[in-house]
């Protein structure tokens, strides 16, 4: 009888360890992510991408407009998103989340943020420094403001100014293309001198690779502080119900604009996400003990550790 009970004792035990250190279920194992096309939601996709696959889980990216993507979400098509900049995304996520057809997190995984129109250096050094100046520079700007991808927030934002007649701008023309698009631009423009306003922000290797200026005076339409924005994490309405160790590990998620930039720019030299994060986090592993507290693999076990084997560390 002693041997019984002490018998039952350790198979209660066993299943009380397996349950405590259990892992996701598996329709968990495939994590859905979304990417936006902008090249800091390819790094942070990139950098969470690589420590799930350390996991054991099998990350995807879909890339698919911001109208699109919060669509995917309500539907259950997409689980994670990384890129909510607010407040230049809010008016396009608000019915979502009044409606509860997807989840914000409380804690923003990027501070310090900005978005708002720029110019090149010599463009401001000629005249134009605020929104107010656009529409005197129209001859030289061609009447055009180069936007991103179309359905972007950021292009419906300059949409809306240039229909409302803000700061006389209602014969000025937006023009989408790409964020990749946009930058050639841009580009074009700095080496021949010529006058151009585009969309700008931070993180992005752009303030590093252009001297470029921010125009003031655009705080009622992407808010103030040069449209200083925060960056939040969205997920499927019931994600952290339905996987809540992938959960915890987004809601870990903490990144920085250094961090971002310094994997941004391999990716604007054509290398692939993953790579460039995984180059970033085997020099910086210091981010993943935060990233991965209470965070274990697909199969259960100790995640920090695994994520480390999987770097090479």
């Amino acid at each position: 009888m002693l041997k019984s009970r002490k018998l039952l004792a350790a198979l209660v035990m066993a299943g009380v360890s397996q349950f405590a250190f259990a892992g996701d279920s598996a329709a968990c194992q495939k994590v859905r992510f979304a990417d936006v096309g902008w090249t800091d939601i390819a790094a942070t996709t990139g950098m969470a991408s690589v420590v799930l696959e350390g996991l054991g889980y099998k990350p995807s990216t879909t890339i698919a407009s911001v109208p699109i993507t919060f669509a995917g979400m309500k539907s259950k098509q997409i689980d994670v998103f990384l890129g909510y900049w607010n407040p230049s995304m809010t008016p396009m996520i608000e019915s979502f989340v009044k409606a509860k057809q997807l989840k914000v997190l409380e804690k923003p995984n990027l501070v310090g943020a900005k978005y708002t129109l720029a110019v090149p250096e010599y463009v401001a050094a000629a005249g134009l420094k605020s929104f107010a100046d656009i529409q005197k520079f129209k001859k030289e700007l061609d009447g055009k403001i180069f936007g991103i991808e179309p359905g972007n927030d950021g292009n419906k934002l300059i949409q809306d100014m240039i229909q409302k007649n803000q700061f006389g701008l209602k014969d000025f023309k937006l023009i989408e293309s790409s964020e990749a698009g946009m930058l050639a631009e841009a580009e074009r423009a700095v080496r021949n001198k010529k006058f151009i306003v585009f969309l700008g922000w931070e993180p992005h290797p752009m303030n590093v690779k252009m001297r470029m200026t921010y125009l003031s005076g655009g705080d009622d339409v992407f808010g103030p502080n040069f449209g200083e924005a925060k960056v939040f994490t969205v997920l499927a309405t019931d994600y952290e119900t339905r996987c809540p160790n992938v959960g915890k590990f987004v809601n870990n998620l903490q990144f920085t604009t250094g961090m971002e930039n310094m994997v941004m720019g391999p990716i604007m030299n054509k290398v692939k996400p993953e790579v460039a994060a995984k180059e970033y986090l085997k020099k910086n592993p210091a981010v993943l003990d935060k990233w991965l507290a209470g965070v274990t693999t697909f199969d259960g076990k100790e995640g920090l550790s695994a994520v480390k084997k999987s770097l090479g560390l």
